[in-house]
Formats: C-alpha cells, sequence, structure tokens
C-alpha cells in the first residue's frame, strides 16, 4: 500500500476554493469543490475514466455526490442500462435512482435523449447477485427456480444436517445451529480456510474442524438437492462466475461503470467481485470512510478500503470529503480527536460551517441507576425545550446495556422504540406464512417444507419428514400429497391444505391473489396457535401490503428475503398510540442515522471497547471507530456518560458485588478540553461523607432521650 494513500491521521486545514469561470454544469453548483472533483472525475475525457475512491467522512454528503456523479455519466453519454450501482439495503438503492434521476431530469432540458433516464442496475450485492444467477443458472449448473433461504432457515437445515450426521449425540457438545452457520458464513466471506477462522474467531470448535467440514460439505449438497441458496451463496456463487474468464468478460461487458457505496463495509469477496467485474479499475467507483469501518462480525475488513488505490496501476485517485453538513464544530472536534488516535487510515479532519459555543458533555454519574435517571432528565429537559423525542436517540455498545434505561422509561411512562431486536423476518407467525410461499414455490425446499407441515394438529416431525421423503422422489407433487398418510386428527386440516396446493401448485391463480390466497388459509392457524393473534394478524396484513408492490411470486420472496423490513409491529417496541417517543440503539443499527442529541451510555472500559473485543489491536481499532461513528451521529448535543461503577451478580468466588470502571481508553485524559465535564448529580461531587462510629451515634441517642 502506498504512503501516499494511507497515512497517520494529520490536521489538514479546509479547501474552501470557488470556481471562478461560467459554470458549464449548472446542476453540479451546489455542490462544494471537493464534491465537484468527485463527480468530475474522468467524466469529460471521452474515455471510461480510471478508478476512484471517494473517501466520505461522516455526514459529508457522499450520498449527494454518488447520485450526482451517475446523473453527470448519464448527462456525458454512459448507458444508464451499463451502470451498476451496488449498495448495502435496498432502500439505500431506490434512494440514490430517485436523486439520479431527479438531476437528470434538470439535465435533460433541450435534450429530449435523456429524458427517462433510469437506472436498471441499481441494489444491493446480494440482489443483484440473485438476478445474476437467475440469468446464467443454466449455465453454471443452477435450476432458475432456485430459493433463496434467510439466515433462520439456513441454520435450521445445517441443524437437521447435524442430527442426520450424528454430530447432535456426541459426548462433548458439538456447536450448536446459529455458531455451524457463523463459522460456514465466515468462511465464506473472508476466504480463509476453516482452520483459520476457528483459530481466530471460535478456538473452542477447534477439536471439531474436520466433523464441521463433514457437516459444511453435506450442507453443499443439501442445499444443491433441494434447489435452495443461502444468503452467502448469492455473492460465492457470482464469485465464482467471475472466476470463468468467459463467463467474467461477458459479464463484465454488461457493465461500463461500476460505482459501489459504503466500500468500508465490503468484505472479501464482495472486493473480488469489483475487482472481477472491471480488473483494470476503469470505471470504478468507490465511496466509503474507513473510519467508519464497524462491522467485522459480519466478514467486513477495512482493509479494502485502504488497500483500495494501489490495486491497480497506476493508483486509484482518491478525492477526500471533509466538510461536513451534520454537527457543530464543537462535536467535530471531539470526533476528529478520537479518531485521530488511530493506528492509520486516510488524513482527514472533518469541519463544519455550524459554529456553536456548547461543547460536548462528559458526564460521571455513580452507577447504571444514576445514568438512567439522567438519562430521563435529561431526554425531557430537552423535549421543553423543543426537541422532540423521536429527534432524541440513546446509543450503546451492547443491547443489554439499556436495560436499565428501559426499566426506568416505563417507569416512568416516556414512550420508546429499541433498533437492535427482533427482526421481521424472524417472527414466528410472519416465517410461518413465508415458509408456505416458499414451498409451494419450491416442493425440494425441506426446511420450508418442514415447517409448513407440522403447522396443522396431529402432523409431527416424524409424519412432516415421511411427507417430505414421498414429495422429493416423487414427479408429481400434487399427486404424492393425495397419496400421503396422514393422523386422523390432521385429517380436515389435511383436506383444506390439499386445496390450497391445488389452487397455487399450477398457478391458476394470479398474483398477489395467490399471496392473499395463503394468508386465508393460514388464519385459523395463527388463532389456534398464538394467544395474541390480532396483533400479529397485523404483521400477516402488512405482508399483503407488500405483496401487491412486486410483479410476482418470484421477486417478492427474493427481495423480501434480502431486505426485509426491520421489525414486527408487536415486537419492535413502536408505541401505537404515542406519535412521538424515544429512540433507542446500539450503535451498529445507529450508523448511517442522525438526531439533534445523542446520549452514550456506559463510556467506560469494558463496555466501549468491549472487554470481548480487545484480543488484538485490529479489534481494539474497531472499538475506536465505533465511538467515532456514535459521535458523529449527533447534530447539537452530545453527553457522553460515564458510570463510576457496576452491580454485577453471580461472579463466581466473589458473589454479587460492585465493580469500578475506568473511562473508556479512546477519551485520555488529554482530550478532556474537547468536552465539558460533568458530575451528575452535582451532590456527587462531594465525598461521601463517613458513617458515625458505633459508639457516637449510642451517645447522640441518649442525648435524645434526656431531652424528649
Amino acid at each position: 500500500m502506498s504512503e501516499a494513500a494511507v497515512t497517520p491521521f494529520l490536521e489538514a486545514p479546509p479547501t474552501r476554493e470557488v470556481p471562478s469561470d461560467p459554470d458549464p454544469h449548472p446542476y453540479l453548483t451546489r455542490l462544494n469543490p471537493e464534491q465537484r472533483r468527485a463527480v468530475e472525475h474522468g467524466v469529460a475525457g471521452g474515455e471510461t475514466a480510471g478508478p476512484l475512491l471517494v473517501i466520505a467522512g461522516a455526514g459529508s454528503g457522499k450520498t449527494n455526490v454518488l447520485a450526482h456523479r451517475v446523473a453527470h455519466l448519464v448527462a456525458h453519454g454512459a448507458d444508464p442500462g451499463a451502470i451498476l450501482l451496488l449498495t448495502f439495503s435496498r432502500r439505500a438503492a431506490e434512494e440514490m435512482a430517485r436523486r439520479v434521476e431527479r438531476i437528470v431530469r434538470q439535465v435533460a432540458a433541450g435534450r429530449p435523449h435523456l429524458a427517462g433516464a433510469k437506472l436498471a442496475w441499481a441494489g444491493t450485492f446480494h440482489s443483484v447477485g440473485a438476478r445474476l444467477l437467475r440469468d446464467y443458472a443454466p449455465r453454471i449448473g443452477l435450476n432458475p427456480a432456485f430459493t433463496i433461504h434467510d439466515r433462520e432457515d439456513a441454520a435450521d437445515l445445517l441443524n437437521l444436517l447435524r442430527h442426520e450426521l450424528g454430530l447432535a449425540d456426541t459426548a462433548k457438545r458439538f456447536p450448536r445451529k446459529n455458531t455451524c452457520l457463523a463459522i460456514y458464513s465466515a468462511v465464506v466471506n473472508t476466504l480463509a480456510p476453516l482452520g483459520e477462522i476457528l483459530q481466530r474467531r471460535y478456538p473452542w470448535c477447534l477439536e471439531w474442524e474436520d466433523e464441521l467440514k463433514r457437516l459444511f460439505r453435506a450442507y453443499v449438497e443439501a442445499k444443491q438437492a433441494q434447489y435452495v441458496l443461502d444468503y452467502d451463496d448469492l455473492l460465492l456463487y457470482w464469485a465464482q462466475m467471475a472466476a470463468e474468464p468467459a463467463l467474467a468478460s461477458e459479464i463484465g461487458a454488461r457493465f461500463a461503470h461500476v460505482l459501489v457505496d459504503e466500500y468500508q463495509d465490503t468484505n472479501a469477496l464482495q472486493a473480488s467481485i469489483v475487482r472481477a467485474l472491471r480488473p483494470d479499475g476503469s470505471g470504478v467507483t468507490v465511496v466509503g470512510d474507513d473510519a467508519q469501518s464497524i462491522y467485522a462480525f459480519r466478514g467486513a475488513t477495512v482493509r479494502n478500503i485502504l488497500d483500495f488505490p494501489a490495486q491497480f496501476t497506476p493508483p486509484a485517485r482518491v478525492v477526500t470529503l471533509a466538510r461536513n453538513y451534520r454537527s457543530t464544530q464543537p462535536i467535530l472536534a471531539a470526533a476528529n480527536g478520537v479518531i485521530a488516535r488511530a493506528a492509520e487510515g486516510y488524513a482527514k479532519s472533518l469541519w463544519s460551517e455550524r459554529a456553536s459555543a456548547e461543547r460536548p458533555q462528559l458526564v460521571s454519574v455513580r452507577d447504571e441507576t444514576d445514568q438512567a435517571a439522567f438519562v430521563v432528565e435529561e431526554v425531557l429537559a430537552r423535549r421543553e425545550a423543543g426537541i422532540a423525542l423521536k429527534a432524541q436517540a440513546v446509543l450503546f455498545r451492547a443491547s443489554h446495556h439499556s436495560a436499565t434505561l428501559e426499566i426506568e422509561l416505563t417507569r416512568r411512562s416516556i414512550p420508546f422504540v429499541k433498533f437492535g431486536g427482533l427482526k421481521f423476518l424472524d417472527a414466528a407467525h410472519v416465517k410461518d406464512v413465508l415458509a408456505a410461499l416458499r414451498w409451494i414455490e419450491n416442493p425440494r425446499d425441506r426446511v420450508a417444507g418442514f415447517r409448513v407441515l407440522q403447522l396443522m394438529p396431529g402432523i409431527g416431525p416424524k409424519t412432516a419428514a415421511q411427507i417430505l421423503d414421498l414429495v422429493a422422489r416423487a414427479e408429481d407433487v400434487k399427486m404424492a400429497l393425495g397419496e400421503a398418510r396422514v393422523p386422523s386428527a390432521a385429517a380436515h386440516a389435511w383436506q383444506d391444505f390439499l386445496v390450497l396446493i391445488g389452487a397455487l401448485h399450477n398457478r391458476e391463480l394470479p398474483w398477489p391473489i395467490e399471496f392473499e390466497t395463503i394468508e386465508a388459509w393460514y388464519a385459523p392457524h395463527l388463532e389456534r396457535l398464538y394467544d395474541d393473534a390480532v396483533v400479529r394478524q397485523g404483521d400477516i396484513t402488512q405482508l399483503v401490503q407488500i405483496a401487491r408492490t412486486y410483479p410476482s411470486r418470484q421477486s417478492f420472496l427474493t427481495e423480501l428475503t434480502l431486505d426485509p423490513p426491520d421489525a414486527t409491529s408487536d415486537e419492535a417496541g413502536v408505541p401505537l398510540r404515542d406519535e412521538d417517543y424515544l429512540i433507542l440503539s446500539t450503535i451498529h443499527s445507529a450508523k448511517g442515522q442522525e438526531w439533534a442529541a445523542v446520549t452514550l451510555l456506559n463510556a467506560v472500559d469494558g463496555c466501549i471497547p468491549s472487554d470481548m473485543a480487545t484480543g488484538s489491536p485490529q479489534e481494539i481499532e474497531e472499538e475506536r471507530r465505533l465511538l467515532y461513528v456514535a459521535m458523529t451521529r449527533a447534530k447539537d448535543h452530545l453527553q457522553i456518560v460515564v458510570p463510576q461503577r457496576f452491580y454485577v451478580t453471580q461472579q463466581q468466588g466473589y458473589g454479587d458485588r460492585h465493580i469500578y470502571a475506568g473511562r473508556t481508553r479512546f477519551i485520555p485524559p488529554g482530550m478532556t478540553d474537547l468536552f465539558e465535564t460533568r458530575v451528575w448529580p452535582e451532590a456527587a461531587a462531594q465525598p461521601a461523607a463517613s458513617p458515625p462510629p458505633a459508639e457516637v451515634v449510642e451517645l447522640l441517642s441518649k442525648m435524645k432521650a434526656m431531652w424528649s
């Protein structure tokens, strides 16, 4: 990696140059000079531009830059159908596409050939991978009708195989299904050998390396036999296609320009795909911020963005966006101070024209109870000052860190919503309905079939397995199900199920009537299985509404699996009767968001950095970046709370006790001048008085008695 590309953090004066010549592109006039350099890179030369890396600091308008660059390419003759825009969420891709179309409409005045230009290939890595795999499925040995397992379905399939291989019955406890899936996913996404992954991340599983290899081999074979792919396969198969010269050339020729958002969040597999699409880097633009790389637990690696320029000859051009449009300058000064102590990274110092006399606060409290009381007091005070609850957020490193605060908020009747909890597709009733649709789409999907069959009373695992075996051997699914023998307790429900299969298997009903038919079939099962069926029905109704926005069963199943809604109506914590509520969120879930006021809990060693993430310098640096991300979510007010002690229970050898904590190492004493320091409650600033000796207490008691 060249020293010019990556250097230690240095203070650099902001560049504020103003172009003096008449602007040939009036639709770019609102961009600042650095943004404009990124947008115009190599566009007017007549040839496809060389690789570009945009280091976009927090709040620097990266989405706006990416959208303007795409629109600028189109305005200069690029075919919108040959532009590939890769993001990390469907919503981000849709927002980007809307912005591009809006900008192109401005450019299209007097240029009718640009009117109506739309991006044909804007989406997440996984959704684009799914589209390409369907296009090329016959040529790579895939059935085009494959279905996609979400994480829980994939774990369930692994669990079935654990039992079939006898690995669940070993004398020593074999890794559970979710651990097995996490190991498998890490191997796929990091391109690292299994032994290395076990050594680095799962050392307690090292003794099972051979058994895990056997399990994963069976897992791959089962997926192929059942025509299913899991989430990781969408990237793995795409990368394998890119490794075949003929296919790589054909796919690469489809895209003259490849643009990637949030490049610091890519894993090794995703980076290999980008390089395979454009090996020489021509037409490649990646945007990201190494200081916000916080997803190593998903396989992401900060090395992708740090090493990007040196991967090409000549090296990629680097443009840095340091002007922040979100936060006040004192908040940015503190955040700069935190990240400036990082071991390496692209040199930048965020700056803002939003001046303020208010510095971020470092607040010392006695314990978690006082921390919760302090947060509630401050939240209510800001609300009285005109800052809505929804404009305030409380962030934390781990989900359980907010437990005491949640109790206090509930006691004080303050509505809140917590992000980082149960996802929409993880809810049992949602999985029930989708399993029915998946199994009808692909009767070889054993996990989906296993779940659907056991919804009916009287059908257990043994009967379900027998029916699935029958279906797997049959050429006619309807006939096989009609011949299946089910317990008498299931007879009535079975007949209803056969009617459903008859209506949907041959696609006799149009979409989305198919889904509404499944909803009607599922309604009596929902009432029988769940006490809160009325609340859960709201999620099913929401699913019906979502289904109506998709053109087909296949596209609905694919997109919903790859980018599901965030949470269920009954589990998300969103108050149905309150129009305003406080935001609670893990730092990971808060990335990309912003609030007027942010409070960070538990800024102590052991919480941030987490005591589970200090095993290597790389882990500690990621924890530093987590604090930086949390701080840069705040627009106007930032409070970092430091409890002095924590009450812990059932500690071996000690029992229940208080432990004392030190302020996070990422805010050392030399940085405190960037903050306003507080002690709360104010009385806590004075040393607590020692209790009087027993003999004094006795004397005082006698004196009181004398005068009574």
